[in-house]
């Protein structure tokens, strides 16, 4: 609880950017698909899992680099690579540490909004079996579709909904098939000095377990400056309304993000 306290410090008096260029960027990053190269370290840590009340801590690296393909669209690479320790997650299992299975979405955005503000995407996802401890990920290859639609108002409100599903199809034969679709209704409002107040639910639902899994998450982030890097900080709790099995009750994020605008 003492570094839950001191990471939350940090982000009340860490030191702002220009307001409005710190507004910009916190724009953009309530945006998946703008036009900035970011690199979120994402920390993550989940309690009373299992019937020993295990704990998982996982640190999702996820960097998003758009590129320009023509005159008129974007190709956004977002790659999600976990690295996971958990702790008697599965009754008296002990503790398992390593990479899990990383999923690296490519989605096409045209660059323009349409007529009415919406800014929309879509692409394929990839399932990568690249867990370094078979409990720590699938061992399946798997791919499917994403879409992305949001809209962001002049009064600072940024809304939308991510989707996509994954279907294995390659892989161990003795493990469990995949089709899995992931939801991601989000909304953020944003404030002077390149603050945000952010909620999302990062539901999922096992098609073969017939399983939800739904976390909220409420986080609050702010852009600062350390030295000549750009930032942004960002603290929150998460709350599981449902879950498949014994699964967290409750959790907490903490994410820092590299920035790199006008690259």
């Amino acid at each position: 609880m003492k570094r839950i306290l001191l990471v939350a410090l940090l982000i009340l008096v860490a030191p702002v950017v220009r307001s409005q260029d710190a507004d910009e960027l916190a724009k953009q990053l309530s945006n998946p698909v703008a036009s900035l190269i970011s690199v979120p370290l994402q920390y993550n840590v989940d309690f009373n899992i299992g019937s020993e009340d295990g704990t998982k801590h996982f640190l999702n690296i996820q960097p998003v680099i758009p590129t320009s393909i023509s005159q008129d669209w974007n190709l956004i690479t977002r790659v999600i690579a976990p690295v996971v320790y958990q702790d008697d997650v599965f009754g008296s299992s002990g503790s398992q540490f390593g990479l899990g299975d990383i999923t690296p979405t490519f989605f096409f955005s045209p660059k323009a909004p349409t007529a009415g503000g919406w800014i929309w995407a879509v692409g394929p996802v990839f399932l990568l079996p690249t867990a370094t401890d078979d409990v720590l990920g699938g061992e399946k290859w798997g791919i499917g579709p994403s879409a992305l639609v949001l809209k962001q108002t002049k009064a600072g409100w940024t809304y939308g909904v991510l989707a996509n599903h994954i279907w294995s199809v390659a892989g161990e034969d003795d493990r469990a098939d995949i089709s899995s679709t992931f939801l991601q209704p989000f909304l953020a409002k944003g404030f002077p000095g390149g603050r945000t107040l952010s909620f999302n639910f990062e539901s999922s639902y096992d098609w073969k377990g017939d399983a939800w899994n739904v976390p909220m998450n409420i986080g609050y982030s702010k852009v600062v400056k350390a030295g000549s890097q750009l930032l942004s900080l960002q603290g929150g709790l998460r709350y599981y309304f449902e879950t498949p099995g014994d699964g967290p009750d409750w959790g907490v994020r903490f994410t820092l993000t590299l920035l790199y605008p006008g690259k």
